[in-house]
C-alpha cells in the first residue's frame, strides 16, 4: 500500500515538473510573431469583420470577443512548440524525462492555459472601458475564463500529438476544426438563427458552452444554467487529457 507522505511527494514533483515544462515555453515562444499573429491579432479583426455594423447590444459582443480569442490563443502555444521541439530533438529528452506523459501534457497544456487567460484579459478590459457594461456575475466570469482556457489549451496540445516536426502542418487540421466552431457555437451567430443540423452540433462544441458561460457573467441571453457549461467544460477538458495522453503514447512509443 502506498505511502501517503510518498504519494503526496510524488505529486509535488510531477506538478514542479508540469510547472517547469510550461515556464519554459512563456520564457520561449510567448513572444513569437507566429503565436502572436494567431493568438491575439487574427481572433480580434475576425471578430471585427463580423461585428461591425450588427445590432447585438455589448453584453453580447464583448463575451464572444473574449470567447474567439481564449479559442485561438489557448491553442497557438503547442502546435507551434511542440513540432519545434521534436526538429531539435529536445521534445525526445523530455519524454524520456523521468516523469509521467501525463505530466507532459499536462504542463504544455498549462503553457496555452496561462497564456489565453492573459490575452482574454485585453478585450476583457478593454469592453469594459469601451463599453458601460457591467459584470454581474464574477463567479462566472471567472470560471469562464479558467475553464475554456485550459479546455482549448488541451485541445492545442492534443492536435500537437501528430508526429510532425512543421507546426504549420497542426495549424492546418487545427484550423478545420477552429473556423467551424466559431460559426456553431452562438458566438457571432446566435444559436436559434442557426439551421437544425448547426444547433444539434453546437452541442457537441466547448466553445458553445464556454461562451454561454461568460455571457451569464454580463447578463447576456443564456441558453444553459452555468452548472451544466461547467460540468460541459470539465468533460471536455478530460476527454482531451485522455485523447492527448493515448495520442503521445501511441506516437512516441
Amino acid at each position: 500500500m502506498t505511502d501517503p507522505g510518498e504519494w503526496c511527494g510524488q505529486v509535488c514533483t510531477e506538478l514542479h515538473a508540469a510547472w517547469a515544462i510550461a515556464k519554459k515555453d512563456i520564457l520561449i515562444y510567448y513572444l513569437k510573431p507566429n503565436i502572436i499573429v494567431s493568438g491575439m491579432l487574427f481572433p480580434i479583426f475576425m471578430f471585427l469583420a463580423f461585428a461591425i455594423g450588427r445590432p447585438e447590444v455589448p453584453a453580447v459582443m464583448i463575451p464572444g470577443l473574449i470567447a474567439i480569442t481564449i479559442l485561438f490563443s489557448a491553442s497557438s502555444i503547442e502546435p507551434v512548440s511542440i513540432p519545434i521541439e521534436r526538429r531539435m530533438k529536445t521534445f525526445d529528452r523530455l519524454l524520456s524525462a523521468p516523469i509521467s506523459l501525463h505530466t507532459v501534457v499536462l504542463g504544455e497544456s498549462m503553457s496555452g492555459f496561462l497564456y489565453s487567460l492573459g490575452i482574454a484579459f485585453v478585450p476583457l478590459i478593454a469592453g469594459l472601458i469601451l463599453f458601460p457594461t457591467p459584470i454581474v456575475g464574477f463567479a462566472a466570469l471567472i470560471a469562464g475564463l479558467v475553464l475554456t482556457s485550459f479546455c482549448f489549451a488541451t485541445m492545442g496540445t492534443l492536435f500537437a500529438a501528430y508526429p510532425t516536426e512543421s507546426p504549420g502542418d497542426i495549424m492546418s487540421m487545427l484550423n478545420l476544426v477552429r473556423l467551424p466552431l466559431i460559426f456553431v457555437s452562438g458566438v457571432l451567430i446566435p444559436l436559434e438563427q442557426i439551421p437544425q443540423i448547426g444547433q444539434y452540433i453546437a452541442y457537441f462544441s466547448p466553445l458553445t458552452y464556454g461562451n454561454d458561460l461568460i455571457q451569464a457573467a454580463f447578463a447576456g441571453d443564456t441558453h444553459f444554467n452555468p452548472v451544466i457549461d461547467i460540468v460541459m467544460l470539465l468533460l471536455f477538458i478530460l476527454a482531451f487529457q485522455f485523447v492527448a495522453n493515448r495520442l503521445y503514447k501511441k506516437y512516441n512509443d
